[in-house]
């Protein structure tokens, strides 16, 4: 039985750039940075945000952006701290999509190597009970 998941791996082009990104963004701790010793298919690092655990991979990074995304939890009450943290990193950002009031706040964007993320302030209950409400 699957009990969580376990990481999260993002192919990029450089290492270090990505690992400024996350450290920037997200308060990334780094916990791994395999250097020389390619344990697995590329150097890679891992990271911490929150409690998952993310890898980064040097590699051929995908070829074209889409609405694939990871998105990560944050309090509604910091929105407006990682709205400016992705100013300041002048992250690639776009507009959010329209939303039914009451389900959470997001900021989209994108990394350098065509990853999108979301910070998202809602969770799947208030999702689920604000379209069940439009439903009724």
């Amino acid at each position: 039985m699957v009990s969580a998941l376990s990481h999260i791996t993002f192919v990029v082009e450089d290492l270090n750039r990505m690992s400024g990104f996350l450290t920037h963004i997200f308060d990334a701790r780094e916990v791994y940075s395999s250097g020389d010793n390619t344990f697995s298919v590329s150097s890679e690092k891992f990271f911490i945000i929150g409690e998952q655990w993310i890898a980064i991979m040097q590699g051929t990074p995908m070829p074209e952006r889409s609405y694939n995304h990871v998105a990560f939890k944050i309090d509604d009450e910091e929105f407006d701290l990682y709205q400016q943290r992705l100013e300041d990193y002048g992250a690639e950002m776009l507009s959010g999509r329209p939303r039914v009031k009451g389900e959470g706040r997001s900021l989209y964007f994108y990394d350098h190597d065509n990853h999108l993320f979301e910070l998202h302030t809602g969770t799947l209950e208030q999702r689920l009970a604000r379209y069940q409400a439009e439903t009724a």
